[in-house]
């Protein structure tokens, strides 16, 4: 009615209440358009994580929730695999260390001893003196650790090679004799030379950690300990003296192997089927040399242990030690060089 009055009225009053009449009808028309209008949905994207969490909490059903938590707990396979696997490389170690066992047993031990068994002086004796070769390897593998972490291991290796393998020579050789030299009963000089004799034989061995894998020297030890475990076997349950006589040639076959493996110093380069034939008989000469020594050196403890009950000599299972400490890590040095060998043909 009163916008129908307005025009009547002229084109010139029209024309002036024009801006009034537009102030009215939007103050009229916007309540109308928010009653109409449904409201705005609220922006998820700068909800914050309660908000989300509990809209999930009460919108996710029981069951999906158990399947979630039946899912998250079905995660633990790859750690099964992986016992799994430890535990088959396990068997495989104790199957070897069984079939080496029989094996040289039904070859070197068809004769065994008719005396009733060991006696109990032959067994504390032996006992005494694997229990010495045990610390020495001990302290020799810490020993040698310790250089490698040290960094004393690679001033070594930048020094004059020459001068480092005479003087670790020297010092072996010196270290050894002086231990043998000394009275069993004089302890404290003794024991101190015999440490100082596993020092220097942790500084020949301490490059080889260096370079080698954790895993592969532990391989390596494994093998050692269950070849020489194995032949030691054989040596106690053999009849006394079986395996005296032994001594010489194993001596004359030492220096064929150490003769091999001085043989890259003189041998030209160029003389490849000569240097791996040579390397050959470094290895495999020398774990069958070593091995045998192994064996002598249980049967020359035992034949100690008889001389020392009867009051010929003196019992002392420091120096006894020193002969399967040398053995343990030439076979061990060796198992190592054959482990890498067969790593690099798988690359």
């Amino acid at each position: 009615m009163s916008f129908t009055i307005t025009i009547r009225q002229g084109p010139a009053r029209l024309a002036s209440r024009l801006p009034e009449l537009t102030k009215s009808s939007f103050r009229t028309a916007a309540p109308v358009r928010a009653f109409h209008q449904s409201a705005r949905r609220p922006s998820n994207f700068f909800t914050s994580r309660t908000t989300l969490t509990s809209t999930l909490l009460r919108t996710t059903p029981k069951n999906a929730l158990a399947q979630s938590s039946r899912t998250y707990m079905q995660q633990s396979t790859p750690v099964a695999a992986d016992s799994g696997s430890t535990l088959r490389k396990l068997l495989t170690g104790g199957a070897i260390f069984g079939g080496t066992l029989i094996a040289i047993n039904a070859v070197f031990n068809r004769e065994t001893r008719e005396d009733g068994g060991m006696p109990p002086f032959e067994r504390a004796y032996l006992n005494q003196t694997f229990l010495h070769t045990g610390l020495g390897i001990g302290i020799i593998g810490l020993t040698a650790r310790q250089m490698v972490n040290t960094g004393f291991v690679y001033r070594i290796m930048v020094t004059n090679p020459w001068v480092v393998a005479i003087g670790g020579l020297a010092l072996s050789f010196g270290t050894m004799l002086g231990t043998r030299a000394i009275d069993p009963d004089n302890y404290v000089p003794k024991y101190a030379l015999w440490t100082a004799f596993n020092a220097t034989q942790a500084a020949f061995v301490a490059p080889l950690l260096a370079f080698a894998p954790g895993a592969l020297i532990a391989r390596a030890g494994l093998y050692t300990v269950a070849m020489m475990g194995s032949i030691s076997f054989v040596g106690a349950t053999a009849k006394q003296e079986k395996y005296m006589y032994i001594g010489g040639p194993l001596l004359a076959g030492a220096a064929i192997v150490a003769a091999s493996g001085f043989a890259p110093l003189i041998i030209p380069a160029t003389a490849v089927r000569t240097l791996a034939f040579t390397e050959n008989i470094w290895l495999y000469g020398g774990l069958a040399v070593f091995g045998g020594f192994t064996l002598y050196d249980v049967q020359k403890v035992l034949y100690h242990s008889r001389m020392a009950e009867r009051g010929i000599i003196k019992k002392d299972p420091v120096n006894e030690s020193i002969s399967l400490e040398l053995d343990f890590l030439n076979i061990f040095i060796r198992m190592v060089q054959l482990l890498m060998m067969q790593q690099n043909r798988r690359k």
